[in-house]
């Protein structure tokens, strides 16, 4: 036998141990990556085979809608006191809103794009492809949307089953009203999603201090413009069970504190300092210095409330209590109120491409309150698709032209209390400058022409005057009146000169 043989046969059974060790490492290997492989092939062809339709969803998602709606409803019409409960009912509210944005947006999309595309269909053609299975599926191609269908039905599912209980809870509450018909009715006459905040400064102020206590007990509500406080505490003085708990409520605004006022405050309680200051300020300018702890608490009666209601954060450190703070709706909710406004007991699935128009609008309207009532009363009452898009186009217009020139929405332009420059929809040759006036109450009087006649209708108008730029009809029944000013388009024309 030679060397070589030798050594080949001595390395034989090295190798064939190394063999045997890795063998099985081999096979774990192996089929670890041929298990994952199949699970993977098992979870495609699963969600292939049986991946839920966009109608599917649609539907799905609409029954459980008509659930969460079912609920709402019954908590609003209740007197609920426990903040965990509203907070509950607040976070399920959301959700449906969420859903109900979703759902419009999936069934009115082709709409949208059809609109973007220029392309002018009739109503009827319109309605019957939305209807049909064909209308839908173009819709589902974003498969976006098709996921925010089923983000929103698993959260609507989940929280419905967490408020199975709560259901039962509600019956044990007392009832507000009774239900009218249609729910626009009760939006267009009662404050909208504030619930939980109403409860919120009702409980402040039925809680008492312990007997004895002297000190006042202030809550500071703060928020942006036209967002709802003034509003929030006149909903909660209508209460019946704050206007049997307190014997008198005062309302102090700042023109309120008037030359008179001031006049009074140094004549009768600054007399102690009149003889500290110096003379040597002849300009008229005041120090008014208000200790309410010290100067007033003696008189006042035990148990008084203090609501004090700002733009302005800093209020927050003079409140004895955990500040609330108010902010605008949702986008989802405001849709909701807006759509609500617009068709009233109108059902919009009957109206596709109006629906379509009115979700461009109230994202124009920028959460504005006062918006979405003008186009109600403009709107709901005419179902013409023409009518609508030239609203629509007109407004849009407008709000492009002053963002470019003017650098901003005209609703920010007027809380800001800068002019704001709109066209007139009848007679293009003219424009408005409108100027923030003052809110005014009830008992005064307003103008009688409406902001919404000047803009859309051909009243004749000519120079500086107030306009109504709305009247509310919930507490505390304000009236928005502006200053406007009706200008002349100036067009340059150009002379030819003759050619000789």
């Amino acid at each position: 036998m030679t060397t070589w043989e030798r050594k080949s046969q001595s390395e034989q059974p090295g190798e064939d141990k190394r063999s045997l060790k890795e063998s099985p490492q081999m096979d774990i290997l192996l089929s670890a990556v041929l298990g994952e492989l199949t699970t993977r092939s098992i979870d495609f062809f699963i969600k292939k085979i049986f991946k839920p339709k966009a109608l599917d969803v649609e539907d799905r998602l609409h029954m459980i809608l008509l659930r969460a709606h079912v609920i709402i409803d019954e908590a609003m019409g209740r007197q609920i006191t426990n903040q965990s409960v509203l907070q509950q009912l607040d976070m399920l509210r959301d959700a449906m809103y969420r859903g109900c944005y979703t759902l419009d947006t999936f069934r009115y999309q082709v709409h949208s794009e059809e609109e973007a595309k220029g392309q002018v269909l009739s109503h009827s053609l319109s309605l019957s492809k939305v209807n049909s299975p064909q209308g839908l599926c173009s819709s589902s191609r974003n498969p976006q949307i098709l996921k925010q269908l089923n983000n929103s039905l698993d959260d609507l599912s989940s929280m419905i089953l967490g408020v199975e209980e709560l259901v039962v809870f509600l019956a044990s509450y007392p009832r507000l009203y009774r239900q009218p018909y249609s729910m626009h009715l009760v939006l267009g006459n009662c404050m909208f999603g504030r619930q939980m905040e109403t409860e919120f400064v009702i409980n402040f102020l039925l809680h008492a201090r312990p007997h004895g206590s002297k000190e006042l007990d202030i809550l500071p509500i703060v928020g942006p413009g036209r967002v709802g406080k003034t509003t929030l505490v006149a909903h909660v003085c209508e209460d019946e069970r704050i206007r049997d708990h307190f014997s008198e409520i005062l309302f102090l605004r700042d023109h309120d504190f008037t030359v008179v006022d001031l006049a009074t405050v140094r004549e009768g309680y600054a007399m102690e300092y009149k003889n500290r200051v110096s003379n040597s300020n002849k300009d008229g300018r005041l120090l008014v210095v208000v200790e309410l702890y010290s100067a007033y608490t003696r008189d006042v009666p035990s148990n008084t409330k203090i609501i004090v209601t700002s733009r302005s954060d800093k209020i927050i450190k003079f409140g004895t209590t955990q500040a609330l703070s108010m902010k605008y709706l949702s986008h989802e909710a405001y849709w909701y109120f807006f759509k609500t406004l617009m068709f009233g007991s109108t059902d919009p699935k009957m109206h596709p491409r109006l629906a379509c128009q009115a979700m461009e609008m109230a994202r124009m309207s920028k959460r504005c309150f006062i918006a979405a009532n003008m186009f109600a009363c403009l709107l709901r009452d005419n179902f013409d698709i023409e009518m609508w898009c030239k609203v629509l186009a007109f407004t849009r217009g407008q709000n492009n032209k002053n963002i470019l020139n003017f650098g901003g929405h005209p609703f920010d332009l007027i809380n800001q209390k800068r002019p704001a420059y709109l066209g007139r929809m009848v007679t293009p040759f003219q424009y408005i400058v409108l100027h923030r006036g003052n809110e005014c109450s009830k008992q005064e009087e307003v103008p009688k022409i409406k902001l919404q006649d000047v803009m859309y209708g051909s009243i004749t108008a000519h120079g500086k005057f107030e306009i109504l730029g709305w009247r509310s009809r919930i507490p505390p029944y304000h009236s928005f009146v502006d200053i406007c000013e009706i200008q002349e388009v100036k067009t340059t024309s150009a002379k030819r000169k003759r050619s000789v």
